[in-house]
């Protein structure tokens, strides 16, 4: 059986992060989109950002999201922004199972602030200024985010324990089999 997941959710919520033990846990085989986008353009996200606009990111995003969404037993991490551009969230949800990460506003707030630095949209703001952010981008997102066939809460994922168990819960939710399992 042939195996498409995607995530989606907004910055910070662990996408990569549970997207990359569940595939390793599931025998699957793992894609951050960013990375990918980054690796084949040799270029930042922030630098194909800047060289080519917002309009032409989200046209290259979506055809490296068309590219990678017809790969095979793969769990696949979005951009928090992938699911609100074209028609990318229908394609998802087309192609495989899509899971949007529900955080709180808190608990992203928590995990961005420490990560201002690698993240250039968030440089220079100051803590009331990236909780205003993150709430108004979050509300703006959510109508796109809803169309997830599933939700899940990505707030369980500080430590190794937390990530284990949410792997199970995600495994559950999905009602997946690990590949070993299949082949007996």
């Amino acid at each position: 059986m042939m195996v498409r997941i995607f995530l989606v959710g907004y910055m910070g919520a662990g996408k990569t992060t549970l997207g990359r033990a569940f595939a390793r846990e599931m025998g699957l085989s793992f894609i951050d989109l960013d990375w990918y986008i980054e690796e084949r353009f040799h270029q930042t996200i922030s630098q194909l950002f800047a060289a080519r606009g917002e309009d032409g990111f989200r046209r290259l995003e979506r055809n490296m999201l068309h590219e990678v969404g017809d790969f095979e037993n793969v769990v696949i991490s979005t951009g928090g922004g992938t699911p609100c551009f074209f028609d990318n969230m229908d394609y998802m949800n087309a192609q495989g199972q899509t899971v949007f990460l529900d955080v709180d506003e808190e608990t992203l707030f928590r995990r961005l602030r420490v990560a201002t630095q690698q993240r250039p949209i968030l440089q220079g703001k100051s803590e009331a200024e990236l909780r205003a952010f993150i709430g108004e981008a979050l509300a703006g997102r959510m109508p796109f985010y809803g169309k997830a066939r599933y939700r899940f809460d990505g707030s369980r994922l500080e430590s190794r324990e937390q990530i284990a168990e949410s792997v199970e819960q995600l495994r559950a939710l999905l009602a997946c089999d690990k590949e070993t399992d299949n082949n007996n």
